[in-house]
């Protein structure tokens, strides 16, 4: 009987690593706060050549994109203006969210840490074959 992968590791190597990896996984993306991004009137979302682009920007180029959609539904700029200016929304909205790293002790980052390197290395070990034939 093979093992995990084909090869000859342990089935029970492969599911100790992968649990650990989730668990690591798990508790590293717990800790992490997402902030939501802070536009006020008049925020730039991004910067254009040294130009902020605000988010009322986006859409001048959207409602003339959706009214040569509506005066021809085949317009290739209509469609194109209507959809680059949803990307760009999404992009800069996405861009400006902040990420931030909940408090934690040494101890719950060095558990964390050693969860996912070690759940990592139990894994691959499994997947190799032992050289035993």
């Amino acid at each position: 009987m093979r093992g995990a992968g084909g090869s000859d590791g342990g089935v029970m190597t492969y599911f100790l690593g992968l649990g650990m990896m989730i668990a690591g996984g798990y508790l590293l993306l717990n800790n992490i706060i997402v902030a939501p991004p802070r536009l006020g009137f008049g925020r730039a979302l991004y910067q254009f050549g040294g130009f902020p682009v605000t988010s009322g920007m986006v859409f001048i180029p959207f409602m003339l994109g959706v009214g040569l959609i509506f005066y021809k539904g085949r317009s290739w700029l209509g469609w194109g203006l209507a959809a680059g200016s949803i990307l760009a929304l999404v992009v800069g909205v996405i861009s400006s969210t902040q990420l931030i790293f909940n408090r934690l002790s040494a101890f719950d980052l060095i558990v964390i840490f050693v969860l996912v390197a070690g759940g990592l290395g139990l894994f691959l070990r499994s997947l190799r074959s032992s050289g035993k034939t």
